[in-house]
């Protein structure tokens, strides 16, 4: 083996009693001993667990990892850290993500690994084992799971955006009670994260874009043979990363954080990548603000045609070329010598790719849409910021002014959405408050309001609708989200009363609640902080320190890094 030093031979390459128990307890699962003769020690942080249906494959791809990571000299290890499924977790899997991250630092930390391979999948499992990763900066790189294959669904392609179809058609009696339930098994029909551009795709796009996974990572579905060799190939890779030392500060520059909101514009991505990335680049010590977004996202228009955005899927996506054949489209705008995890820069990874099908992956001057990207709006209504997804709006809903229906949290939104009473109409203005980080608490994905039932039936199909709470990647509709700050820390989204008039201008960048100051200044002193915070727990941790929508809504004391040194020794 090389003379170079790794980190693991802290552990196993003591003599003596801390030596013996390192290595002692490590043998009986049977290891053999040259595995502790200085060889790089690879962590596999495996967010397996049939409660995050996304991961549940994940035990073939570790496996496939570990194959690779043998094949290159290195000695594979696997661990567990607590999973998030987006579909079953309350209050909402977001919550949650920022102790994920802990759960991950601390583990890298605290263990003998000179590099460690993230198996990210859900939604929120990518962003917290890249945060977590990082306030380490050890040799690291990500493998995302997968979409699954598109369902179908009475003679037609169906995926997750169509949920929100589904059951606005069982409002209406389109479809019945039976053949609603009948759609889920034709949809969720395979292994993988949702089928098409939703938060976890949205995800693994990121992480190919910041340059932290193997070229293809972000398309290959997870039923496809080539995603357990991209993993065996990543195995492989990430042992030569610990022999060049190559940290997540090394790839995870100004540039790449650029090319990845760059990207994610090109693919019509989440509004949630807004809030992960900035709490990726919190805990990297990249200077990254809200307003970054809408200046890197102007001028790039939607490549890819996908769902929601768009009409295919994400293994259409991989079949006409991948993401490596997009980002070669945008060679003229991305920082192309930003280097990745395989050593070479992304303008290498994409320069020989091809187009394979001109209706899913488009060109810069034909393209399927001319706005995409996240568009940051400002003004009284939001401060800080609120964000909106052009490319999944009604273009005539982003200019509009109209009449506010209030509703002051989610339980009072369920109780009146319904109520043939409601006087609300099609111009009218949904805003929910009490859902942002502090108020949910976790800033749930509830930001994408159904529309009233007598609207609906009415023909009506989408409106404006704003809150400080956020929206499923898979969704869609004119919904402003993240406003900042929040409602239940006395932002003037608080302070919205019904029948007052707002005005959204995407183009201008603008979100305006028409009340004179004089007047906010009257509610503002008879309106009451309500005692939100939890007793105790976790939760009581989170509310306490977590910080607003437009820094990334992560915890004040988890800022920058810790670093891979453990400063105390054990026995």
């Amino acid at each position: 083996m090389e003379n170079q030093k790794y980190r693991s031979q802290n552990w196993f390459g003591k003599k003596g009693k801390d030596g013996f128990i390192y290595r002692a307890w490590m043998k009986n699962q049977g290891t053999p001993p040259d595995m502790f003769d200085g060889r790089p020690v690879i962590g596999i942080c495996n967010t397996w667990s049939e409660l995050t249906p996304c991961n549940g494959h994940f035990k073939e791809l570790a496996e496939a990892v570990k194959k690779g990571v043998l094949e290159a000299g290195g000695f594979p290890v696997e661990f567990p850290v607590m999973s998030l499924g987006e579909t079953l977790m309350k209050p909402t899997a977001m919550l949650y993500r920022n102790l994920v991250s802990m759960d991950v630092e601390e583990s890298i930390r605290a263990n003998p690994v000179d590099g460690v391979v993230l198996l990210c999948g859900c939604d929120k499992t990518t962003p917290s084992l890249v945060m977590g990763a990082c306030s380490v900066n050890i040799p690291t790189l990500v493998i995302s799971g997968g979409p699954m294959l598109k369902g179908h669904w009475k003679g037609r392609d169906i995926g997750t955006s169509d949920i929100w179809r589904f059951d606005a058609d069982n409002k209406m009696g389109k479809i019945t009670p039976e053949e609603f339930v009948a759609s889920e098994a034709c949809m969720a029909r395979t292994q993988g994260h949702c089928a098409v551009m939703g938060t976890a795709s949205t995800m693994a796009v990121m992480v190919e874009s910041l340059g932290l996974s193997l070229p293809d990572n972000a398309s290959i579905p997870a039923a496809d043979a080539r995603r357990k060799v991209l993993s065996q190939l990543s195995g492989r890779r990430i042992v030569e990363m610990v022999k060049e030392d190559i940290t997540l500060s090394k790839i995870l520059t100004r540039e790449a954080f650029e090319n990845a909101i760059m990207v994610n514009a090109a693919i019509g991505g989440s509004t949630n990548f807004v809030i992960h990335l900035l709490a990726i680049a919190g805990r990297i010590g990249i200077e990254l603000n809200i307003d970054d977004f809408d200046k890197f996202s102007q001028g790039i228009p939607l490549l890819a045609n996908v769902q929601p955005s768009g009409e295919n899927y994400m293994e259409d996506l991989y079949y006409s070329g991948g993401l490596p054949a997009l980002i070669k489209e945008m060679s003229s705008l991305i920082h192309n010598d930003a280097i990745t995890v395989n050593g070479k820069s992304i303008g290498e990874n994409s320069a020989t790719s091809e187009v394979y099908n001109r209706k899913v992956i488009s060109t810069l001057q034909d393209p399927f849409k001319p706005d995409s990207g996240i568009v940051v709006v400002k003004g009284n209504l939001a401060p800080n910021g609120a964000v909106i997804k052009p490319s999944a709006a009604s273009p005539e809903l982003l200019k509009h002014s109209g009449k506010a229906v209030v509703f002051e949290n989610i339980e009072d939104y369920h109780a009146r959405i319904d109520d043939p009473e409601l006087e609300i109409d099609a111009s009218s203005i949904m805003v929910l408050k009490n859902v942002g980080p502090k108020g949910y608490p976790g800033m749930a994905e509830v930001g994408n309001m159904a529309l009233p039932k007598k609207l609906l039936l009415a023909g009506v199909s989408d409106m404006v609708r704003i809150s400080d709470g956020r929206m499923s990647g898979t969704g869609f509709g004119t919904v402003v989200l993240h406003v900042s700050p929040e409602a239940a820390v006395g932002g003037v989204l608080a302070l919205v009363q019904n029948g007052d008039i707002i005005t959204l201008d995407a183009y201008k960048r603008i979100l305006q609640l028409e009340v004179s100051e004089e007047e906010l200044d009257i509610r503002r002193k008879a309106w009451t902080l309500k005692e939100i915070i939890h007793p105790r727990g976790y939760v009581h941790l989170y509310q306490t320190h977590v910080e607003q929508a437009h820094l990334g809504a992560d915890m004040d004391f988890l800022k920058g890094a810790s670093g891979s040194k453990v400063t105390r020794d054990s026995h």
